[in-house]
């Protein structure tokens, strides 16, 4: 690792500027000292400043900070702008700290912020709840730079006078508010802006991302394992590139091992759009729209910056971060740090008579999980019933899906969902946005139960089961991350949704869909612990029709 005083030479790529020339970088104590121009320089990679993830959420990696910083930082990313509402759905400020002082023990830049719905809606149950007085605890730190997703779009709208209040505490601070309003249009997204909302990382089409340009807000564009919105928005680039910011909102570990934020950078400039565009949408306006002490290869600027082989190819052969080589040629020289496992689960065993559905009524109303999006749609279906219990029908892809409450002993939620493809078994997982309860899928009861089952006794993770094959992932922080090997994890989690895709399911990120559909603040149909939810009318809805 390279700390104190050295120089690199390449093509400089002056994203301030808009210039590219050939030069020097002069490092001294991990700041930029001095960039010049030098046309004698022979190297032919280009040195610009590190990428940024404009919005994530850490959790979803299923690895703790330090790990993720060791897989994200191959792919030139240096920094994060990072939500962490799930570990504090789970554990409240507690979990928030734990992110704060694990991301510290590494050369990486987390930069998290004040959780604004936790819980997301009053309509589930979580581990912990924020209020106002908690979020100025949290705005009041220097570490926390922005409030991150107000989910609660109706409460904005109708001016709520407590999510006023919420929203009042980060304009005290002067820090920036992030948005999430899915599908949100016209008068009721001019109302939602107005309330001082910056960004919107929810957007799905054209039409709906240009109305909110026009009342003044950012585009996050989003492409993580489950919600995919680059090729509906990117068009954006050609008229709007100072309001697009690139984000991945939940990476699976596979993916995070596969790439990051390089591979829209790599896409955007292979359709054609100006690379400057497309680094300043990656680089640039994230640091200026949540002002991070991020550097911008300029004079004075800490060393925060990437070598790649060209700007088309955009292989990432080093990595800098406060002018530390913490990447090399793919390898992360970023070491493993031993971590603490805080958890929140108290879930009990259930059997099949917990998840069995009396038959109410001649249609199903059945959820329609979208590949690629968050959002579901509303269908209706002949329940098939079997000795008086309304049972999962793999053939017609009708499955039962199921939440349960891991903070109380509960009676488990139950309702209907297509899309999903299982031909045999179940999966489930404690990573179950926003309040991280047991969510599970499958073909038929038995393997429902055993696969939650399988989940309560580790306090948390993923599992599949399969006639008599059982497996699980453990995720001991807080039922969400581990604290292994991010490589490692990255690995088991790319074998255990590999098998999910051979139960029959079609879906590219089966776990990760499955994690969405109990987020209520997503229309139309969602599950919580507490039972079917019509994100449309915001209110609970019955099972049958």
């Amino acid at each position: 690792m390279e700390t104190n005083s050295y120089s690199l030479s390449g093509n400089i790529v002056d994203l301030r500027a808009e210039t590219i020339f050939k030069g020097r970088v002069h490092v001294e104590d991990g700041i930029i000292v001095k960039v010049e121009e030098d046309n004698t320089v022979t190297e032919d990679h280009y040195i610009l400043p590190g990428l940024v993830d404009a919005h994530i959420h850490i959790e979803s990696s299923m690895l703790i900070p330090s790990e993720f910083a060791r897989l994200a930082s191959v792919h030139g990313t240096v920094a994060t702008v990072s939500d962490p509402h799930e570990i504090a759905n789970v554990l409240g400020i507690e979990g928030i700290n734990y992110m704060i002082a694990n991301g510290k023990k590494v050369p990486f830049k987390f930069y998290f912020g004040a959780s604004s719905c936790v819980p997301a809606t009053p309509f589930e149950t979580a581990g912990f709840e924020l209020g106002v007085e908690q979020l100025d605890e949290l705005l009041a730190k220097d570490e926390i730079k922005y409030m991150s997703e107000m989910m609660n779009f109706p409460g904005v709208i109708n001016r709520d006078e407590f999510v006023m209040r919420k929203l009042e505490v980060a304009k005290k601070y002067g820090k920036p508010i992030d948005g999430h309003a899915p599908g949100v249009k016209g008068e009721d997204a001019r109302k939602y802006i107005e309330a001082g909302i910056s960004t919107d990382h929810e957007c799905f089409t054209m039409e709906e991302a240009l109305e909110k340009i026009n009342y003044g807000m950012k585009i996050q564009i989003r492409e993580g394992s489950a919600a995919k919105n680059f090729e509906a928005l990117i068009e954006l680039m050609q008229d709007y590139p100072d309001k697009v910011l690139f984000c991945s909102d939940d990476k699976h570990p596979d993916d995070l091992a596969e790439g990051h934020i390089n591979q829209l950078v790599i896409r955007a400039i292979k359709k054609g759009y100006n690379p400057m565009s497309v680094l300043k949408s990656a680089i640039l306006n994230p640091i200026d729209h949540y002002d991070l002490e991020v550097g911008a290869l300029q004079t004075g600027d800490p060393a925060d910056m990437i070598i790649v082989d060209n700007l088309n190819d955009f292989r990432v052969l080093a990595t800098y971060v406060n002018g530390t080589l913490i990447a090399r040629n793919g390898k992360t020289l970023i070491r493993s740090v031993t971590e603490t496992v805080p958890n929140n689960f108290h879930a009990e065993p259930v059997s099949t008579v917990d998840i069995s559905v009396s038959p109410h009524g001649n249609k199903l109303k059945v959820m329609e999980a979208l590949d690629g999006q968050l959002i579901t749609n509303i269908v209706h279906a002949d329940p098939k019933i079997k000795d008086g219990n309304v049972v999962s029908d793999p053939e017609n892809d009708i499955l039962k899906i199921v939440v349960l409450n891991r903070y109380n002993k509960a009676k488990p939620a139950v309702a209907f969902i297509r899309n999903f493809g299982l031909k045999r078994g179940a999966i489930a997982s404690s990573v179950a946005h926003d309040s991280h309860n047991i969510v599970a899928v499958g073909a038929d009861d038995e393997q429902v139960v055993r696969a939650i089952n399988l989940i309560i006794k580790e306090k948390g993770g993923v599992s599949l089961v399969d006639g008599r094959e059982e497996i699980i992932l453990p995720l001991p922080v807080a039922g969400l991350m581990s604290v292994e090997d991010g490589y490692k994890i990255a690995e088991e989690y790319h074998k255990i949704d590999k098998k999910a895709h051979e139960l029959g399911s079609t879906l590219r990120a089966p776990f990760m869909t499955l994690s969405f559909m109990a987020l209520l603040v997503i229309p139309d149909l969602k599950l919580s612990d507490k039972g079917l939810f019509d994100g449309r009318k915001f209110s609970f809805t019955n099972l049958f029709s």
